[in-house]
């Protein structure tokens, strides 16, 4: 029998031997009180509670949380009634104070945050509170950090989760949202216009002065083929000019050799003097031809003439009858 008890009491010290080792996971603090006062604060790792003794008060947990708190009703400056949820981060940095600051923290946030959101809307109209979500925010959040440090807790962030107004607001805010939508397409529409417009007639300007160009283009190079055309005809003028001078000159030297060569083969067959008289008659007879009015005849042929005008006459009778 003794033997039984025996084994029973090494059992039950083994088991509580098992029971006073305790081992605290990461990111958890245990706080640990003997006699009902407070003793110390456990971290990470395995530890050795003191039986009948010591007893773990609270286990702590130090990662960031999240609490999401049900809509609070609050009343805006324009007095306008409506919901707002919000949501909490927040993280333990002391696990003492959160352990005998507060009997329970979640619901002291939670009282705390709505009053404190009621009065910083009670101080906002409608539109600035349905735009100023991020100074809403960083109100609460900085009001809230103050607060909650006497509690060892550290407020990260709050934000609005959800701003709800009544119906009849949020139907005038819809038709305010569909009369500005329905502004902006107006003033896109004109401004798409007025573009349009800009544009064809930046494209008729130059068009016109497209056209502009190619007319002035146009005339001059037709004024330079005009002047072209011009000096071909001036120079064709002169070359033939130049060229009948030429051939006149021609003629006449030609003529002149002629004559000298004429001359030069009667000075050389010794003409007599009837043959003189007879080339001087030649002469006055194309000479009388001419146009002159008058003609002096040397006395030397005057009796020759007086014989060719008669010659003449009777020639000139003969072809009339």
């Amino acid at each position: 029998m003794g033997g039984y008890i025996l084994v029973f009491i090494i059992i039950f010290l083994l088991v509580m031997l098992i029971r006073c080792i305790k081992i605290v996971p990461q990111a958890h603090v245990y706080v640990v009180e003997r006699l009902g006062t407070f003793k110390t604060e456990w971290s990470t790792g395995p530890h050795f509670l003191m039986p009948f003794f010591d007893r773990v008060a609270k286990k702590v947990s130090l990662k960031e949380r999240v609490v999401d708190f049900k809509p609070q009703q609050v009343i805006t400056k324009d007095n306008v009634t409506m919901q707002i949820d919000t949501v909490v981060f927040f993280q333990v940095t002391d696990a003492k104070r959160y352990t005998y600051g507060v009997e329970n923290p979640m619901v002291a946030i939670e009282n705390f945050t709505a009053t404190t959101l009621r009065n910083i809307i009670g101080e906002l109209e409608l539109d600035a509170t349905l735009t100023s979500r991020d100074t809403i925010n960083t109100k609460i959040t900085s009001i809230l950090d103050d607060e909650t440090d006497r509690w060892g807790i550290k407020v990260i962030r709050v934000e609005l989760k959800n701003i709800l107004p009544p119906r009849e607001i949020q139907e005038s805010m819809e038709k305010q949202m569909k009369a500005e939508r329905e502004r902006r397409e107006k003033i896109l529409q004109a401004e798409g216009e007025k573009k349009s417009q800009v544009l064809v007639a930046e494209a008729e300007k130059e068009s016109k002065i497209l056209r502009a160009e190619a007319d002035k283009r146009a005339e001059i190079l037709k004024a330079e083929a005009e002047k072209e055309a011009m000096i071909l005809r001036a120079d064709a003028v002169r070359e033939q000019k130049i060229l009948e001078a030429q051939g006149e000159a021609e003629a006449i030297e030609l003529v002149q050799q002629a004559m000298a060569e004429g001359l030069k083969k009667l000075n050389e067959s010794n003409p007599t003097d009837a043959v003189l008289k007879l080339k001087a008659m030649e002469a006055f007879t194309k000479a009388a031809d001419g146009r002159a009015t008058k003609i002096i005849i040397p006395s030397e042929i005057q009796g020759l003439a007086g014989l060719t005008a008669g010659i003449k006459a009777v020639s000139e009778s003969e072809n009339k009858s």
